[in-house]
Parts: structure tokens; sequence; C-alpha cells
């Protein structure tokens, strides 16, 4: 890793940059050294293999969500649910960001036969469900949720909501239909509706998804932002 802080930064998103550029299969230290403007002996110095690379990179990636989900800890539990579900979305208009789930997916591929990137997905399906549990039980405590089993409602969310991401990045290209362009806001609305709709106390209302979505892209947008902006996988 770089001794500067800044530099690890501007690594992590030249890692960003190539794997949306180039998928997980193709990529290579020069296309990572290309978009970080260092050298490929420069990465070699901190990172022996592509795998050191990659693995640090979801490191950095994971550790960026906790601190953004660390640093919406006191919102309403019923805006912080609603969030979490709108940062599923994509908008047809988002090819920079399919390409980079894209080659997430690629990666998690891999996780079945290397050990590395096993734990750094366990880790991030951990921070997921353990993000919603969270979010449920102090809604339930604050009175907004009714009482449910935190982890079984969280696994179910999320598995909805990933399985809707996966479809759609899935069939990303020139071919695929209205349909599969706009799912994962159709999964999401649903998913409101069917599964956080029920878990509300009486009296108790959902904010707009639009404006949840609205304010993560304004996240995404801040200077800096980079590579982290999309996690978590």
């Amino acid at each position: 890793m770089s001794d500067s802080p800044s530099a690890a930064a501007e690594i992590m998103d030249g890692v960003y940059s190539a794997l949306r550029a180039h998928g997980y299969a193709d990529l290579t230290m020069q296309d990572i050294a290309d978009e970080c403007s260092k050298s490929k002996s420069l990465l070699h110095y901190h990172y022996d293999t592509k795998e050191d690379l990659l693995v640090a990179f979801l490191e950095y990636i994971i550790s960026d969500s906790e601190d953004r989900i660390a640093a919406r800890a006191d919102d309403p539990p019923v805006d912080r649910l609603v969030q979490f579900v709108g940062w599923f979305v994509f908008a047809p208009d988002e090819a920079d960001r399919e390409a980079f789930h894209i080659a997430l997916l690629e990666l998690r591929t891999q996780g079945p036969f290397n050990e590395r990137i096993r734990e750094q997905l366990a880790r991030s399906d951990r921070l997921l469900r353990g993000t919603v549990a969270d979010i449920l039980a102090d809604g339930i405590e604050a009175g907004v949720f009714r009482d449910v089993d935190v982890e079984e409602t969280a696994a179910l969310l999320v598995a909805t909501l990933d399985g809707a991401r996966t479809r759609q990045i899935t069939l990303a290209g020139a071919e695929r239909d209205a349909e599969s362009e706009g799912y994962t806001r159709e999964v999401a609305e649903a998913a409101l509706r069917r599964i956080v709709g029920p878990l509300l106390a009486d009296g108790v209302e959902l904010p707009p998804l639009d404006a949840a979505i609205d304010a993560l892209r304004r996240d995404a947008d801040e200077p800096g932002s980079g590579a982290a902006a999309d996690a978590t996988e």
C-alpha cells in the first residue's frame, strides 16, 4: 500500500476505472496503472500481484461503505431503510455504474475458488444484512417498525434487491428491453410496498424513493468519492 493516503485513494480509483473499462477477466496491472497515472512498477512495489491489489480494493470499498453507513446512523430508521433500498436502483443512463458492477459480478465468481476474495465477499454480505438488521432494530425500538425477526427480514430484503441487481446487469447490452432496464426500480418499489410497508407502525409513512435516490447520487458526486460511492457488492 502507498505511504500516502491520497496516492492510495488514487490507486483505488484507478482500479475502479479499470474495472469499468475492462472487466475483471481481462484486467491487467498495466490497465490499472494507465487509469491512475502510476507506473506499473510502482503498483508492483506495493502489490505483488493483481489479486493482491483487487483484494485490497475490495477491502477499501467495503471499509468506506462501513464509514458511510455509520455517518447516517443517527438518521430516522425509515429514511435509512428507504435509502438502502434506493442504493440498488440502476437508472437506464448509469452505464458506468453498471459496468463496474458487472466486473464485480465477475469477481464474485472467484469466491468459491479463492479464499481471500471469498472472505471479502462474506464481509460485504454481513455488512449488507447487518445494516438492514440494525435499521430494523432501531426502528422497532423507536416504535416506527413492528416487532419482527430482524435477521430473517434483513436476509429477505437483501436477497430480493441483490437478485434484482444481478438480473439487470447480466441483461445489460444493446439488445436488452425496456423492462430489464427498469427492473431494479420496479423491484425496489415492490420491496417497499410488500416487505417494508407491512413493517410500518400505524401512522408511519415511507419517504419518497426518488428523494432517497437523489440523496445517494449527490453523495456519489462529491469530490473524492471515486470508487467508494459504488460500494458494496
